[in-house]
């Protein structure tokens, strides 16, 4: 098993990183993101808290060795279940993913919180367990250091995706002061149908039972071309 942990700071306050995390795709650099569609949404009224479950679909080139190894699978599916906690001001997203994690397992966590020391920005960490599966010893080295290094370059991409997004979110919100009233519309909407396209897919896959009774919330985008 290999471990991945980064940190750092986003200079907007938390409740606007929070709000535009549900905006982050599409966008021009995480190309590799096609597709995230929301499972399931629960309000806690009482606690505060909200619970998001999506399911994000992932297409990206791998080398012509590991090709080899898993098939020349190139879809690929992680399952997140996030938590936005207004009483203790965190975001905790934990995901996984779904699409032969019987080779390779990575299970990440990712948390915003407000930064103690300046309020005006918030702190980012992240972290990952990288684990690989293969009578081989030297096969499972090569494939979790293989999937360090790719993760290690999504997350640089990552960052500076979404420090776009929050750029372009916060100009909007300035010249509209409309901030509030979106974040709570966005919460608040009714979760619509799901998206059979994608259900019934991942569900011919085998890796990921669904109940027919989980609905779906379109974010900005349920397909990213």
């Amino acid at each position: 098993m290999k471990l991945f942990e980064t940190k750092h700071y986003f200079n907007y306050p938390w409740d606007q990183v929070t709000a535009a995390n549900w905006q982050k795709y599409p966008n021009e650099l995480s190309t590799h993101v096609v597709s995230v569609d929301i499972l399931a949404r629960e309000i806690d009224v009482e606690n505060k808290t909200l619970r998001t479950e999506r399911l994000i679909g992932c297409k990206q080139a791998i080398p012509n060795w590991l090709s080899f190894i898993v098939g020349g699978q190139k879809l690929s599916y992680v399952r997140e279940v996030s938590e936005v906690d207004l009483v203790n001001n965190t975001l905790v997203m934990k995901s996984h993913n779904l699409t032969m994690n019987h080779i390779l397992l990575v299970n990440e966590t990712v948390i915003y919180r407000p930064d103690p020391e300046l309020k005006t920005r918030t702190l980012f960490q992240q972290s990952a367990e990288i684990t690989a599966y293969a009578t081989i010893s030297r096969i499972c080295d090569k494939l979790e250091e293989w999937s360090v290094e790719r993760f290690g370059q999504n997350a640089k991409t990552g960052k500076l995706a979404f420090e776009g997004v929050l750029d372009t979110l916060s100009r909007k919100w300035e010249e509209s002061g409309v901030f509030v009233s979106d974040v709570l519309k966005d919460i608040n909407n009714e979760v619509s149908e799901k998206t059979n396209d994608v259900v019934n897919e991942v569900s011919k896959l085998g890796i990921f039972k669904f109940n027919k009774n989980v609905t779906q919330s379109p974010v900005q985008q349920t397909e990213v071309n």
